[in-house]
């Protein structure tokens, strides 16, 4: 009976459907995150008698014809990047970015990665690195006598040096942006990688037209909602249960079929 594997393939997709939501609910308060939904397909379909074939020769046609499922796969899971909320933190070196962009650091291997998740800190050297200490780009230093620094809108960062009246312009925090935001590829860690789906990077300076602006002292929260994704995971598993539901009764269909005399 077709009905096992159809329904098996059912149980396949609820299965990736729960890992999906486990992972969102799991980085709820992770930084920047992006919260990812899966898609579904229908799979290929047997033609019992094909639709639009001549039923006489008088021309006549099969108007819907039969054609049986064999069930579902999923074709994609993707990252939905709409704007988190902005909560204060007093911290200077934590930035959240609102609209669109993402910062830029440098891995170890001299590849680009980016993030949404602005959460830096100070190197002995003065340099802005994430919490893996990994650089931001383009790479400048704070002097170490500053007292006090300041991220405006536009990405300048000024530093207070003690004594003078002027505070001291250091560098640009830039953004870069993607044709295709969600197809970058997540290699965990809040960061991403250029994938030929996402396109190459553009460089800007916040504020500028397609970009979003800085806010320092702030953080960007996960777009996750905890309520969408309780009611996606109930959905789930009604879900899985109807498909399990599906092969119990192909097999009480079966076992009846066998003990016929």
């Amino acid at each position: 009976m077709k009905s096992l594997s159809i329904a098996a393939t059912g149980m396949l997709a609820q299965q990736t459907n729960v890992d999906v939501i486990a992972n969102n609910i799991a980085n709820m308060n992770t930084t920047g995150y992006k919260r990812f939904r899966p898609e579904f397909q229908d799979l290929l379909y047997q033609n019992l008698r094909r639709v639009g074939a001549e039923s006489s020769d008088a021309g006549t046609i099969v108007s819907s014809g039969v054609q049986i499922g064999v069930g579902v796969k999923t074709a994609s899971v993707y990252r939905i990047t709409e704007q988190g909320s902005l909560i204060s933190t007093s911290n200077a070196l934590d930035i959240a970015i609102q609209g669109t962009g993402y910062f830029q650091v440098q891995l170890p291997n001299g590849d680009s990665a980016f993030a949404r998740a602005g959460t830096f800190q100070l190197t002995a050297q003065g340099h802005i690195v994430n919490a893996d200490g990994y650089t931001s780009s383009p790479r400048f230093a704070i002097p170490s006598d500053a007292v006090d620094i300041t991220i405006n809108a536009n990405g300048q960062v000024q530093a207070k040096i003690d004594g003078q009246v002027t505070p001291q312009n250091v560098g640009t925090l830039d953004l870069v942006s993607f044709a295709n935001g969600a197809g970058l590829e997540s290699i965990g860690g809040n960061l991403l990688l250029e994938t030929p789906s996402s396109g190459p990077p553009t460089v800007g300076t916040p504020g500028a037209p397609g970009y979003g602006f800085l806010q320092q002292g702030f953080i960007e929260t996960s777009n996750v909602d905890a309520v969408s994704e309780i009611t996606a995971l109930i959905a789930a598993q009604r879900a899985y249960e109807m498909n399990s539901k599906v092969i119990t009764t192909a097999d009480e269909m079966m076992r009846t079929s066998s003990q016929l005399r």
